[in-house]
């Protein structure tokens, strides 16, 4: 019997499908694909390999040995004790969201600091004002907490509008791509805080970063800083950043939230100084993005059909 691929990823191309029907018919493989994430989940129960995003293919699949998951975050697969257990080999799409993500970044930023919601906020009430102090881009210090993909891909569109300096953060304080000004580890965090004007966030949620931004960290930073976020919730202590808002000190546009969706009665929704987006800013909607995707997959395929470990593996217990 052929060994067998199950896919169920959104917004797959018909092109795209082929391609990974022919790889994995190259291979003596078969593929199937699902839209309906049940229909899948019972054809992966013999299936080797999954491309999903979905913990649960692990739970009833006794052949199943590598799950390619379309996002960049894995946490809703690390953190499933069930999945840790099963010993099934996890791998990501890290690489495919720079693009969309950086994009993102720029687009909120320049929205809070030319003050696009307030003005829209007069316009509503059909007011012609014209009086909203704004800053830019050009001479701010910026801060880029990760260093990855979609740090990198960001720190390079930044660089057009000239700012002072851009300085990367991560784990190691190495970084060869010559996108930054200057890359410093993260226990020198405290230090760069009080000089950032701009501190954009870029990392997933680990038991690492679970508030890397507290409330020590988040008055470090300078009267007027704009926080921008697009890698998990749980790296920012929201109840200490929505004091900071109300308080008028710090601006932030967060893609990401502790809980998603928002409660409905959640103080978020009515903070001042806070641009919200719905955890959009690397879904799979930019068709740029899904071609990524799947190029990354096949990449990993071939190498997992030739018994080699997928590049974009992911360490079970660092969360990435």
């Amino acid at each position: 019997m052929a060994r067998k691929l199950v896919v169920s990823i959104k917004n797959i191309t018909e092109e795209q499908r082929n391609m990974i029907r022919e790889a994995a018919a190259e291979a003596g493989w078969t593929a199937e694909f699902f839209e309906k994430e049940k229909d899948a989940l019972e054809a992966a129960r013999d299936a080797e390999v999954v491309f999903a995003d979905s913990a649960r293919y692990a739970f009833d699949a006794p052949k199943l040995k590598w799950i390619c998951s379309p996002s960049a975050g894995v946490d809703h697969f690390t953190g499933s004790r069930r999945f840790r257990e099963s010993g099934v080999m996890l791998s990501n799409s890290s690489g495919a969201y720079g693009v969309t993500i950086a994009e993102h970044i720029v687009m909120v930023t320049l929205i809070m600091l030319r003050r696009l919601p307030e003005y829209q906020e007069k316009v509503a009430d059909k007011k012609w004002y014209r009086g909203f102090a704004i800053r830019s881009i050009k001479n701010s210090r910026v801060t880029v907490i990760g260093t990855g993909d979609i740090g990198r891909e960001t720190a390079k569109r930044f660089r057009a509008f000239s700012p002072t300096r851009i300085t990367g953060v991560n784990t190691s304080g190495m970084d060869d791509s010559g996108s930054f000004d200057e890359v410093i580890g993260a226990d020198k965090l405290e230090a760069i805080l009080p000089k950032t004007d701009i501190l954009i966030m870029a990392i997933p949620g680990t038991a690492e970063t679970r508030h890397l931004m507290d409330a020590d960290r988040l008055r470090l930073l300078p009267e007027g800083a704009l926080i921008v976020n697009v890698g998990r919730g749980s790296t920012i202590e929201e109840d200490a950043l929505i004091a900071e808002l109300k308080a008028g000190r710090l601006r932030a546009a967060l893609d990401v939230f502790t809980k998603e969706p928002l409660d409905i009665d959640s103080e978020v929704w009515d903070c001042p100084n806070l641009l919200i987006t719905p955890h959009v800013a690397g879904d799979m909607l930019l068709p740029y993005t899904v071609e990524r995707i799947v190029g990354l997959f096949l990449e990993d395929f071939k190498r997992y059909v030739r018994g080699e470990m997928p590049e974009r593996a992911v360490d079970i217990n660092k969360g990435y």
